[in-house]
């Protein structure tokens, strides 16, 4: 049996930066993709949240941007960033 219509609907959600480091990066998706090796449509499902990455694909990503894959992916929310660049939470 299901519970509530909604329960747990979201609890595999992954949360990600892409499309922040690919504006402040000034990578278009198409670019990202290439170099990741997926189509760009998958980019635009990654940003919007309809599609979660494989670890490898994550590690990818993180590797692309030269940081490490938890400054690109979390399982909570990420703060908010104000407009002087400092974390609001």
């Amino acid at each position: 049996m299901s519970g509530p219509a909604g329960e747990g609907a979201r609890s595999d959600l992954v949360h990600n930066r892409v499309a922040m480091l690919r504006a402040e990066r000034r990578v278009t998706r198409r670019e990202l993709a290439e170099a990741i090796g997926v189509h760009y449509q998958t980019v635009g499902y990654l940003e919007r949240g309809e599609f979660n990455p494989s670890l490898h694909l994550a590690l990818r990503i993180a590797r692309f941007f030269e940081v490490p894959v938890e400054f690109v992916f979390s399982l909570e929310e990420f703060p908010r960033i104000a407009p002087d660049g400092m974390p609001r939470g």
